[in-house]
């Protein structure tokens, strides 16, 4: 993980255009590139109370529909973050851009409940996730998804989930020691729904549908392969947390890509 600086700062997060910025990867390169912050959301909080207004008037009903103060604070924490990162990666005014909904990624739905999405900026795709004081970025050329969780937060709901499982997550889980058995079902549970935010259909899809493994540290060797055409990352996450990202791959046919992610802390200030 990358030293903590403001986003489009020198050797920091990287900005809207490679051209602008110094990025060395071309736009071909970075179809198989994904770039990830995280937020400390309370060291942030006063900084993002002070850019409110760059939210939209639904993101602003939103907030003021929230009675908890602090689950208040978190979504306008997190979604200002959300949209100082966009606005540096397009070059836009954060308070310019318009988010919407893509179509669900559901084969027989075609509601607008899919991935989120910028309008009329196709060459940029984005997923925000977050748990207690800690919100998780990712934004690449191709889908993705991002999601980052806590034993503290997901509780018991993890054991029930753990009957859902792909049968060799399941298999696997099974192999190790009890007392690795619930951080290794967290690393399991962030990456299931990395990748179903990334397809564009949440739990809807099954949890079980599709094998995305146990993060990489405690897979088993025989382990399958995640699906076809999809990069998984386990992303450094504060203590007490699980993160990852699911990555389609967009690369140019007979490349041998490696996909690549970049993490770093996000400033607001």
């Amino acid at each position: 993980m990358t030293d903590s600086l403001p986003v489009g700062a020198a050797d920091g997060p990287p900005g809207p255009h490679a051209g602008a910025t110094g990025d060395p990867l071309d736009a071909a390169d970075k179809t198989d590139l994904v770039d990830v912050w995280t937020l400390r959301i309370p060291d942030q909080a006063a900084a993002a109370a002070a850019r409110a207004g760059i939210l939209d008037a639904e993101e602003t009903e939103r907030a003021a529909g929230f009675q908890d103060p602090a689950a208040r604070t978190r979504f306008v924490t997190s979604h200002v973050g959300l949209r100082v990162l966009l606005g540096a990666r397009l070059g836009t005014a954060p308070q310019d851009i318009v988010l919407m909904r893509e179509r669900c990624g559901m084969a027989d739905c075609e509601k607008p409940h899919g991935r989120p999405a910028v309008a009329g900026r196709h060459g940029v795709h984005f997923s925000l996730s977050h748990s207690g004081d800690f919100a998780l970025y990712a934004l690449a050329a191709s889908p993705v998804g991002a999601d980052i969780d806590s034993v503290d937060v997901a509780g018991a709901g993890l054991e029930r989930m753990a009957r859902r499982l792909h049968p060799d997550e399941t298999q696997a889980l099974d192999t190790l020691p009890a007392t690795a058995r619930q951080e290794a079902l967290l690393g399991c549970w962030v990456r299931k729904e990395a990748f179903l935010k990334g397809i564009g259909t949440g739990l809807p899809a099954g949890i079980g549908a599709h094998h995305v493994g146990l993060a990489e540290a405690v897979a088993p060797p025989w382990a399958p392969p995640v699906p076809a055409g999809w990069a998984l990352f386990d992303v450094p996450a504060p203590v007490g947390h699980h993160a990852a990202v699911a990555l389609r791959l967009q690369g140019p046919a007979g490349r041998s890509r490696l996909p690549t992610m970049r993490a770093s802390r996000l400033l607001l200030e």
